[in-house]
């Protein structure tokens, strides 16, 4: 049954027998060094649609590649990280890269299984059967199991069979690699329907060529081309109506006039009225006019949402997944963050400054040119356009927390007074509440 896969990957030497166990004090101790910042990298489905998030710690790999005793404390800090915020993160997939020497670990019991899927990297010494007895115990807890490419692992023939992905490392392999990879497992007739994984997609043209040979998840810098990216958002209609009525909001214009202005597109005041009344805002009435809804939630909250649905794209390539999903948690993200860092202020202008500060790649125009179109208090527009005021130091939190350079991160948090550990759940807070909004979008 085993057989093509076996000769396609190999083996290697036997290693030395090792067991699944819950590191020590002393392992942990191996990365007092780091602060546990959280690292959240997008997935993408076949559909070009945001399917997940890889959740890893900045300063580590995706790959579970370090010293042994350093990597059981990584794999412990990061499980321990997310059971701190167990109703916050896992609203979208949530892919966890760990070594299958940390299989054991007892966090891994108080993790919430929903949407999870563990990336295993197999150690050296795996032991097939070991590291197999860990995977059927997870997956009787509801969880789902990858297993990374390792073709000269011992362990990884057997081990392979009994996943529910199978991820590849595209950039680490040639693409006969990746080719060879996918036929082996969509042909090998294991009882379980592999999804496959492709990690580390660097380019548009890697990420069709793993289209092509069947890949259904893709994780890489890919996303963050521009030619992944619709080229249709500057010349939406709507946007240009949204920006208008965020005028007149946010202005001195009187209900009549916003209610006109809106009523000049009726398509667009289905759009909002739909959104409203969604779930995901959670209103108690039903809304069924602009005028209502400024009665209802105030200027300043309209606003808000205003800003969440100028995001909002008509059939969205990945690129526009990412742009989005960077936006909407910028803001949640810093609003958050502003609950702890500025108690009993209103925190709706945080968050603004983090949906605006995209908006320049949204509509393809200077920042500083589009805020001129839109009355905005100054402590924004000095957030955005200066890095200075009273919301700039949240922003560059919430701006470092994409940029994946530990030491920016850790600066970043000093400066705004705030701890690793608030940043992560913040961050798992506002990753969980942008995939609940999007959810609702066309």
């Amino acid at each position: 049954m085993f057989g093509s896969l076996k000769k396609l990957f190999g083996r290697s030497e036997d290693k030395p027998e090792s067991r699944l166990a819950d590191p020590g004090q002393e392992s942990r101790q191996a990365c007092h060094d780091l602060a546990p910042f959280l690292r959240r990298e997008a997935v993408f489905d076949r559909n070009h649609r945001l399917s997940g998030h890889l959740f890893y710690l900045q300063g580590a790999s995706l790959l579970a590649n370090a010293e042994p005793a350093r990597q059981a404390a990584l794999d412990q800090m990061l499980i321990d990280t997310l059971n701190a915020s167990p109703d916050a993160w896992n609203a979208s997939r949530a892919y966890l890269p760990l070594s299958s020497a940390s299989l054991g670990l007892d966090a891994l019991d108080r993790l919430k299984a929903d949407n999870v899927v563990l990336l295993v990297q197999l150690a050296e010494d795996a032991e097939a059967d070991l590291v197999g007895e860990a995977i059927e115990g997870l997956h009787g807890r509801g969880m789902l199991v990858g297993l990374f490419r390792q073709p000269k692992n011992p362990a990884f023939g057997k081990v392979i069979a009994l996943v529910d992905y199978a991820a590849i490392d595209i950039a680490g392999n040639d693409a006969n690699a990746a080719r060879d990879f996918s036929a082996a497992v969509r042909s090998a007739g294991h009882a379980k329907a592999h999804q496959l994984l492709a990690c580390h997609v660097e380019t548009v043209d890697d990420h069709g060529f793993c289209q092509q040979w069947h890949y259904d998840h893709f994780h890489g810098r890919f996303a963050s081309d521009p030619a992944g990216v619709s080229s249709d958002k500057a010349g939406d209609p709507h946007k240009a109506q949204l920006l208008n009525l965020m005028r007149l909001v946010q202005g001195d214009a009187e209900i009549p006039e916003i209610a006109a202005a809106m009523k000049q597109d009726p398509l667009l005041s289905f759009r909002i009225l739909r959104y409203l009344n969604s779930p995901a805002i959670g209103l108690t009435h039903r809304i069924e006019s602009l005028e209502q809804a400024l009665i209802i939630l105030g200027r300043q909250r309209l606003t808000r949402w205003l800003a969440v649905l100028l995001f909002s794209v008509r059939d969205p390539h990945f690129g526009d997944w990412l742009l989005i999903e960077n936006a909407l948690t910028r803001g949640r993200l810093m609003e958050v963050l502003a609950e702890q860092a500025m108690p009993g202020q209103s925190h709706d202008p945080l968050f603004l400054t983090g949906i605006f500060s995209q908006l320049d790649r949204l509509l393809r125009r200077p920042l500083a040119e589009i805020l001129n179109d839109i009355p905005i208090a100054e402590a924004i527009r000095q957030a955005l356009t200066e890095h200075t005021g009273p919301y700039a130091p949240l922003l560059a939190v919430a701006e470092a927390s994409e940029a994946f350079d530990l030491p920016r991160m850790r600066e970043a948090a000093r400066l705004a007074g705030v701890e690793p550990e608030s940043v992560n759940r913040a961050l798992l807070a506002a990753t969980a509440w942008a995939s609940e909004v999007t959810g609702y979008w066309e």
